[in-house]
């Protein structure tokens, strides 16, 4: 005997509540993906390595250059690692050159790097987004 149950929908509030939250966690993660924040001209950014992180979701350097502290996005730990960049590849200490983009708010010290040269060793991380050099 078949019975007719109604399956009563989320009522509307919590429903709202449920996407907001979705939402508003998974806003920043959207926000910095991507290459949509930087800028469009190429640049290049020297100095020391202060602090560097290998792990997800990006590979990230903190580099001292003449006009403050930046930080640097590299790619995922896994396209970063399988580009050459590894706990090994660098130290903090160490001079590095990060080519790239930076962010396209002038005000913000951020840039995501193509290309990272550090000891002598090239580490293209996104070979299809390096500038001309």
């Amino acid at each position: 005997m078949r019975t007719n149950r109604t399956i009563s929908p989320l009522p509307l509030p919590a429903l709202f509540i449920a996407a907001l939250v979705f939402f508003g966690l998974a806003a920043p993660a959207f926000a910095h993906h991507g290459w949509a924040w930087t800028d469009n001209e190429p640049f290049e950014l020297n100095g020391t390595i202060e602090e560097i992180y290998i792990g997800n979701p990006h590979v990230t350097l903190t580099v001292r250059a003449e006009d403050g502290t930046w930080h640097v996005d590299l790619a995922p730990l896994a396209r970063t690692l399988r580009a050459g960049f590894d706990e090994d590849a660098a130290s903090v200490g160490d001079m590095v050159t990060c080519l790239g983009f930076r962010s396209s708010d002038p005000a913000e010290r951020t840039m995501k790097a193509a290309r990272v040269t550090v000891n002598g060793a090239t580490y293209d991380v996104y070979p299809n987004r390096v500038p001309d050099a």
